[in-house]
């Protein structure tokens, strides 16, 4: 059963479409490749400013294979506990979905092409890689959000892939500091995923979505995000006292704007309460990437 909802003019609906509110959580894994490439005298514009672009359209064309596929299986019905997606909702055929998404695709090859120009063609594996995960994670036979597999694809892709890789087109190599680094990203997006299957646990069951919410259970995914949560803010710890960089407490302390987050989650907030908790981690991962980006280059307390 779809969702019939009253069709606003084409701008507003393709806004809904891209789920800008989700866009902070690609780019703030770039903020922290950025930030670790100015700390080490790696920093380059083009290849910073490419990886950006390239992050946020890949973010753009997940959400838009997302709001086709789950509309087709059947996911995103009027019992769904989430934000209005516009293929239920009627205000966007599948057939204007899959031009959007292959017009995504054609803009995300720009930023790509040139990252493969100077990177080589380990970025041209990583842009192929990017976009076919952004079609698998909702699409095809089998798709990994139905397996289960939606919180590691999260963790890997948000966090080592987009922060570490961003530091790697800037730098042509990733140190021990960029992987340490790129963790923390990686795990407000596991966060992040773990809510949205958290909120949406017993329709997902219904239609045979087997996130890991759904196998393990209510009790054990909130302790899951709970645990992300931490793990965020203690990597920029680690690393202050790893490297010397007290400055790297401030992503530490932005990471606790998730405090009444996480008090939410152990609470028991359910359904439709819990998009203001997603609503947070998305906004917490840009604020956190931009933390460390300034407090990791402050000019005090650096080690040598």
């Amino acid at each position: 059963m779809s969702v019939a909802v009253a069709r606003p003019a084409w701008p507003l609906v393709w806004w809904t479409a891209i789920r800008p509110k989700t866009l902070g959580a690609s780019i703030g894994p770039v903020l922290v490749g950025v930030g670790v490439a100015i700390g080490e005298g790696a920093f380059r514009w083009p290849a910073a400013t490419s990886a950006l672009a390239g992050g946020v359209l890949l973010q753009v064309l997940a959400n838009l294979v997302n709001d086709l596929e789950d509309f087709r299986r059947g996911a995103d019905d009027d019992r769904r506990a989430g934000p209005l997606r516009v293929c239920a909702a009627g205000w966007v055929s599948p057939a204007a979905m899959r031009l959007a998404i292959a017009a995504c695709v054609g803009l995300f090859l720009v930023p790509a092409a040139f990252l493969a120009s100077i990177g080589g063609w380990v970025f041209v594996a990583i842009a192929a890689t990017c976009v076919l995960f952004a079609f698998l994670y909702t699409a095809g036979p089998r798709p990994l959000a139905y397996l289960g597999l939606g919180d590691p694809a999260a963790f890997l892709f948000f966090g080592p892939v987009a922060a570490a890789g961003t530091y790697a087109a800037q730098a042509g190599t990733v140190t021990p500091v960029a992987w340490i680094a790129s963790l923390m990203p990686g795990f407000l997006a596991t966060a992040l995923i773990a809510v949205n299957n958290l909120r949406d646990r017993e329709g997902d069951a219904k239609v045979g979505k087997r996130t890991i919410a759904v196998r393990i259970g209510d009790r054990l995914a909130r302790l899951e995000i709970i645990a992300c949560l931490a793990a965020a803010a203690a990597v920029p710890a680690a690393l202050a006292a790893m490297a010397s960089r007290p400055g790297a407490l401030l992503a530490t302390a932005a990471a606790f704007v998730l405090a009444p987050t996480a008090r939410r989650v152990l609470a028991g907030e359910r359904g439709t309460g819990l998009n203001a908790c997603l609503a947070a981690i998305g906004k917490a991962m840009f604020l956190v990437g931009v933390a460390f980006l300034v407090g990791w280059n402050l000019p005090w307390g650096r080690g040598s």
